[in-house]
């Protein structure tokens, strides 16, 4: 198998939305809990499960208008079959200077995207600015590295490979901290802060598949893996399944991998 797709946007849609991006939303979405006929933006959407989610929750009245940076995930999310509800407003955009006006929305979302802001608390208060009163922003980010052991094994050894530090390829585990987070999250001006611990149980299908396209995805920001050659990308994802197949016997079995993942729900009003 080619370990790297030739569109990581679609991989990340077949792939990884079904089995840990889709149970996160509903996660996301139940604490949420947005009305019929509200305003909703879904900031760092991706291929768009959030806000696909969302738009039969608001409705025809309401409005879901989804923003991401990157053009490949949009592509992918206006070529999926439109959910009932709420026509999706797929946007271009910078969540660092968000093209909206104050109080636009009542609700804002942020599923696993805040970890990979380059500055995470001029995001926030774009958030807050967005918010309109009496609103209500609800974010997920992951709980620490240590508690998840399949990502930890494979993020240990990317670093490894790569020669890196490991909190250099573990982004999507930085915030783990909750009580940090909150104060992050006060610092840019939101009440009410609270954080809640939420579970969730992935399984991903085909286990030959789940180390190549983990090692794609978690490292595709990382310079020195883009900088990588072809066959030396290749090189790496063997040397990381080796590293990491101890660790998956205790999670795999023919069909799946499966473990359960820890988050923080933040969620904070205006």
């Amino acid at each position: 198998m080619d370990p790297a797709p030739k569109n990581p946007a679609e991989m990340y849609e077949q792939y990884f939305v079904p089995a840990m991006f889709h149970p996160w939303a509903q996660i996301l979405l139940r604490h949420a809990a947005p009305q019929a006929g509200e305003r909703l933006l879904d900031i760092a959407c991706g291929t768009g499960i959030v806000a696909r989610e969302a738009a039969p929750r608001v409705g025809p009245q309401g409005q879901v208008v989804a923003l991401d940076m990157t053009p490949a995930m949009l592509a992918v999310a206006r070529a999926l079959p439109a959910p009932a509800g709420a026509v999706i407003d797929w946007q271009e955009g910078n969540a660092l200077a968000l093209p909206f006006a104050d109080g636009a929305f009542e609700r804002v979302l942020c599923q696993h995207g805040l970890q990979f802001f380059p500055d995470r608390a001029a995001a926030l208060r774009e958030m807050r600015r967005v918010l309109a009163p009496g609103g209500r922003a609800v974010l997920m980010v992951l709980q620490p590295l240590a508690l998840h052991p399949v990502f930890e094994a494979l993020m240990q050894s990317v670093a490894r490979q790569l020669a890196l530090p490991v909190a250099a390829v573990a982004t999507p585990f930085v915030l783990g901290d909750s009580e940090a987070l909150q104060a992050l999250c006060r610092s840019a001006g939101f009440t009410a802060v609270q954080t809640v611990a939420e579970t969730a149980n992935m399984r991903f299908p085909d286990p030959g598949r789940f180390v190549p396209l983990a090692v794609t995805s978690s490292a595709a920001a990382i310079p020195a893996f883009a900088q990588l050659a072809a066959p030396e990308r290749a090189a790496l994802v063997e040397a990381v399944r080796a590293d990491v197949t101890p660790v998956l016997r205790a999670y795999s079995d023919a069909e799946a991998v499966s473990f359960p993942m820890f988050a923080h729900v933040v969620v904070a009003g205006h």
